[in-house]
């Protein structure tokens, strides 16, 4: 029914690739982050078998999953482009359904890392889908169509949470992983039936098939790819370094901890939900005046706002922060995708998309590491600081040495010269 109506509602094959990925993508976000707001916490649960402290297994648990996938990512994104993406997105959902319904039935936290390390090879839905929609969407409308998907990721980030914490909370931990494996395998159902890829091997484009370090090498060797994959890994550096810390700082400011899992969904949720309702709307406005000039401003403004988050003194301060900081990343990451999308060349999606999760996934395994040692080192208050000055740096980065694409440069001529004649 569904689908029906989806293909009646559209006239062209990319809008229907794209709206129907944006919903397989919301269902996957709601899976993923419904177990985020608990995972510390279900580490703590489980206990240790080994002599490896609570702390430490919780900062393994994100990034052994980040570091598997960085190593795996770029091959998954290079088999894309070979043998298509719509198949590389069912390999991330079915996949991932397995292996998170198995997390429910972990029997120490040491089982649950090394789950979370093969989670790691074998998923990677956000990139597989970034590809296949980069792949059909016309370049010019790139911001909208990214932007679409990180509404669709970021409404799945703001429920997630909150349906997993309210299940933890109310069923156990266990429950909340069964929800989770579910929502993945309907997704990848949902886009085995309805995405039609009319798929042509990269080397059909670009003049024969490449080895895979060429194919990156001619990725990585594109004017401003680089600097874009530097901004994605800061920027999921500074996200990542308070995440698994906001459940513990949480536990500072509540009275009542009995629903803690409830509340960290909602802050996690607050934010995710006002990253959902800025990204479209940046997005497009980044196809009009520059994805670049979205990225500056925004980063400049997460610096300010995590210099704020460190004074928090009630639960309710850090909700409204977190919400506000959620702007922000509605222009950053869409943003960034875009301009990979502009810098890269037709053809070459899959590689640049799984690239792109190999260095957000490095600053996943890095980040837990770094903002526990923070914590550790000086105090929970001061991961906020330390990702503040991490904004203030990459704003500036950017403003110095991201280029603009070449077409934003055409489209600037264009209406200076517009303007001389006004």
């Amino acid at each position: 029914m569904i689908l029906r109506r989806l293909r009646e509602a559209v006239t062209t094959p990319w809008q229907r690739t794209l709206y129907i990925i944006f919903f397989a993508q919301l269902m996957t976000a709601v899976g993923f982050s419904s177990i985020f707001p608990f995972l510390p916490l279900y580490v703590k649960d489980l206990g240790a078998v080994s002599n490896l402290s609570i702390e430490f297994l919780a900062g393994l648990v994100f990034s052994a999953q980040a570091f598997t996938m960085m190593i795996t990512a770029p091959i998954w994104g290079t088999l894309a482009d070979r043998y298509g993406r719509k198949l590389m997105v069912q390999r991330a959902m079915f996949g991932g359904a397995v292996m998170l319904l198995l997390m429910a039935f972990a029997r120490s936290a040491e089982e649950l890392v090394i789950m979370r390390a093969i989670q790691g090879l074998i998923t990677g839905s956000v990139a597989a889908a970034s590809a296949l929609v980069a792949s059909v969407a016309p370049r010019e409308r790139s911001g909208y169509a990214m932007g679409l998907l990180q509404v669709g990721l970021g409404a799945g980030i703001a429920f997630g949470p909150l349906i997993g914490g309210a299940i933890a909370d109310e069923l156990g931990y266990s429950a909340a992983f069964y929800v989770t494996a579910g929502l993945l395998f309907l997704s990848g159902i949902l886009v085995l039936v309805g995405v039609e890829e009319e798929f042509v091997p990269a080397g059909a484009l670009n003049g024969g098939v490449r080895s895979f370090m060429a194919q990156w090498r001619g990725v990585l060797n594109a004017p401003g790819v680089v600097m874009a994959y530097g901004m994605r890994f800061m920027n999921n550096l500074g996200r990542m370094m308070i995440l698994p810390m906001v459940p513990l700082f949480i536990e500072t400011l509540l009275r009542d901890v009995e629903r803690i899992n409830t509340f960290t969904g909602l802050v996690i949720g607050g934010g995710a939900a006002s990253m959902t309702i800025s990204a479209i709307y940046l997005g497009r406005l980044g196809d009009r005046i520059g994805h670049r000039r979205i990225i500056i401003v925004s980063m400049l403004m997460a610096a300010v706002l995590y210099v704020v988050h460190s004074f928090v003194l009630e639960g309710w301060q850090l909700l409204l922060l977190q919400t506000l900081a959620g702007i922000t990343m509605g222009g950053i990451l869409p943003a960034i995708s875009a301009l990979l999308t502009r810098y890269s060349q037709v053809g070459d999606e899959g590689a640049v998309f799984g690239l792109d999760s190999s260095v957000q996934a490095a600053a996943r395994s890095v980040a837990p590491m770094l903002g526990a040692a923070v914590a550790v080192w000086f105090s929970l208050r001061a991961t906020f600081v330390a990702t503040a000055v991490l904004y203030l740096a990459a704003g500036a980065l950017a403003a110095w040495r991201l280029p603009q694409p070449e077409g934003d440069r055409q489209l600037q001529a264009v209406e200076s010269k517009i303007d001389d004649l006004k």
